[in-house]
């Protein structure tokens, strides 16, 4: 089985900012904001983080399934 690849070098560093930036709002924006004396804006944040996050996930399996790749 072949292992695939990135077609483009610019692809990837693209991927991994979007990536680095993701995990920033996941994680750092919660916390300074909990820490700021935000915690009911956490509680409502992460109720839509989930309410976006995860129809999108769901959509992505559909998509993959449909196409078989």
């Amino acid at each position: 089985m072949a292992r695939e690849t990135w077609g483009t070098r610019t692809g990837f560093i693209l991927a991994a900012a979007g990536s680095a930036v993701g995990l920033g709002n996941i994680w750092r924006f919660p916390w300074m904001t909990a820490e700021n004396g935000g915690s009911a804006f956490l509680l409502v944040y992460l109720v839509i983080v989930l309410a976006v996050g995860v129809p999108g996930l769901l959509g992505e399996f559909v998509i993959g399934r449909r196409a078989r790749r």
